[in-house]
Order: structure tokens, then sequence, then C-alpha cells
């Protein structure tokens, strides 16, 4: 009707038409872009395995052209998980030794990606000390000293804490000043066989994802000068941070640093913090936060596995600290700036999660974590 050339341009444009249509087609993501998806590129990565026994696998990849990543952990029995990362890395901590297949891949699109795949070799230490149970072993100190008189202690007898302790409760401003990640309550401290247990959960709580407890004998014992000993285990694990410390009794009147701080143990948690533990004093000096300290390694273990003294021998001239009797840091306290120490100071026993000094807890930490403590005994010379 129209003629063979008039046929052949219908023919020719409906064929660019139906070309066009399909490589819109192709071109097509989830998301119903009509954008042609260009595959990743250039994907390289590395996977490696902590080599504290943690069983912490971290994987890591680069690639062009991506707008995420996702990282499966195969497990022995064949089964696998999937962690996604717009940022390229992903931590996995696996429970048993072994060597497992990790596939990664970089994604443009859900449909659209290209991966690798490589293996990782697994080492997990089996001898962490179990959680919830407490050491029946340890070092320990006597009830008394030549030259000295036992003026107040706690053995923590008994199924609940004395009227010398009071609780401190919630997050405290601004996560009492160091960004943790708790919130403390009553319910997570257990007196029971001789022992003050302060236990650390992760569980979601008024907005946080940990509870735990603090305990101070502010308004009711406070001590000027003496011998402190004060036995305990320690938790264990990346984001820990226990404390057994003492503030002024004027910590409500003049506030931080200028009421003074005895740190008589801290513990970082996490590897190569299980086994170190950390005596301080801070103060105000003209105004700025002064501090000093030291730290004090085990030559075996963890301080988790057994119970350790910490003690603190403190007159008006000098702050000491020991560890099981081994004196590992001394400071005098004599210049006029440091004159907070001169005063009385009370106790202060809890278990913090995360912050700034430990960082957050991650795939290693177990919980739930404790501090045990046997025993505080304070001791002033006759």
């Amino acid at each position: 009707m129209f003629g063979p050339f008039f046929n052949f341009l219908i023919m020719k444009y409906l064929s660019s038409f139906i070309l066009l249509v399909s490589l819109s087609l192709i071109g097509c993501t989830e998301e119903g872009s009509n954008a042609p998806v260009a595959l990743p590129s250039s994907l390289q990565i590395q996977v490696d395995a902590a080599d504290d026994g943690s069983g912490v696998v971290t994987a890591t990849a680069t690639a062009v052209m991506t707008n995420y990543f996702t990282f499966e952990f195969f497990l022995a029995d064949g089964s696998s998980e999937v962690v996604r990362s717009n940022e390229g890395e992903a931590e996995y901590a696996y429970a048993e030794s072994g060597t497992y297949r990790v596939v990664v891949k970089a994604h443009a699109s859900f449909e659209y990606f290209i991966e690798k795949e490589t293996t990782v070799t697994v080492e997990v230490d089996p001898d962490d000390p179990p959680l919830g149970e407490i050491p029946t072993t340890g070092y320990t100190t006597p009830m008394s000293y030549a030259g000295y008189d036992l003026v107040w202690n706690d053995e923590f007898e008994g199924t609940s804490l004395s009227s010398d302790w009071t609780h401190e409760i919630g997050t405290g401003n601004g996560s009492w000043g160091n960004n943790e990640l708790q919130y403390y309550r009553p319910e997570n401290t257990e007196v029971r066989d001789g022992y003050v247990i302060i236990q650390a959960k992760e569980e979601s709580f008024m907005g946080q994802n940990y509870t735990s407890s603090r305990i101070i004998t502010q308004g009711a014992q406070s001590f000027q000068y003496g011998r402190i000993d004060i036995r305990a285990a320690l938790p264990y694990g990346k984001g820990l941070w226990p404390a057994l410390w003492m503030l002024g009794d004027n910590f409500n009147t003049v506030g931080w640093p200028a009421c003074g701080e005895i740190d008589i143990m801290e513990l970082v948690g996490g590897p190569g913090g299980d086994n170190e533990v950390h005596g301080t004093v801070h103060w105000d000096n003209a105004g700025t936060k002064a501090d000093f300290g030291c730290s004090n390694q085990l030559s075996d273990g963890i301080f988790a596995e057994e119970f350790h003294v910490f003690t603190l021998v403190w007159d008006e001239n000098s702050i000491s600290w020991l560890r099981d009797d081994i004196q590992y840091c001394t400071i005098d306290i004599t210049p006029a700036d440091l004159s907070e120490f001169q005063n009385p100071f009370f106790f202060i026993f809890n278990v913090a999660v995360g912050g700034n000094w430990p960082g957050s807890p991650n795939a290693s930490t177990q919980f739930p974590q404790q501090m045990v403590v046997d025993y505080v005994r304070v001791f002033q010379e006759q």
C-alpha cells in the first residue's frame, strides 16, 4: 500500500526502538533505575585471623564502582554468616579452631556483583575462664600487719550489701564523662558465698545496650591514709573496664578533678590488656587536670583466672601501688599542688562497658562478665 521504500523506513525505525527498549531493560537495577549497570572491578580482599586465640577474623575489601560489600563467613557444617558493609570491613568470631572459607562480594546492586573467595585458619584458645565461675585459687593477704590496726573491712558475708554501700544508678552525666555504654542498676550486684559480684551484661535497658553496677561508700565510710587491700578476680575481653578506686569526700562541693581521684586498680580489657592493671591518680593543677600512674603485667595468664590482691599504701608523704605485695608504682604527694591527697576518700567499685579508654566491645567479647571481690580491708598506723 505504502510502497517498498516506506516499508523499509518503518522496519528500520521499529528495529531501533526495539533495540533501545532492550538496552534499557538490560540496564535496570532492583531499585528500578534505567541507567546501565557497571560491574565493580579490581576487587582486592584481605582476610586475617587474630593471633590472640580469640577466634576473631577481620576481612577487608576494596573495589571500583562499588555500592557495598557482603562478607560470607562459612562454618564447618557448610552454613554461613553474612555481614553487609558499606565501608568494606567486617569481623566474625569463630567458636572453634579450623580452616574456613570466606567469600567477599563487591556489589553494584543486589543482582550485579563480582566476588572472590579465600580461606582463613583460625586458632581459638580453649583456656578462657568459664563465664560465671568464681576462681578457687589466687593470692591472699593477712588480716593483720605489724604496726597497723584494722579499722574497717568488708568480707561480704551474707546475701546483701551492708549499709556501708549504696548504688549509683543510671548513665551519669555524659555517660560518667567517659562515653561509656552501660546502664548501672542494683540488679547486677549479688552478694553470695563471701563475695560481692558485679556483673556486666549485654542487654538493652533504658536506651543502653549493656547493664552493670557501681557501688560506693560515700557518706558511710571514708579514709585518710593507711594500707588498703582488695582481693578480686576481674572480667576480661575487649571493651570491659573494671575499677576499684576512690574519690575525695568533697567531690559534691568542688567537683572532679579538684576532689582528687585514686585508682587502686583499673583494667582495660582485650588482647594485651587482660593481663595488665593500672594504678593512677588524677588531680587539679591550677585549673588543669593532671595525672600520674603506672601499670603492672602478669608474667603468665590473665587477671580473670585467679584472685589477686590490689594494695594501696598511702600516707602524708606518698602513695604506692602493689599487686600481690609487689610494689610497682609510687608518687610523692608532698608538693602543694597535690594537696587533694591529704583528705579523706571514699570507695567506688564498678565495671564499665566501653568508653574512651577501652573502646567498645567487639565480636570476641563474651557476656556476661563479672568482677568478684572477696574482701576490702583498711589498715591504719597505730
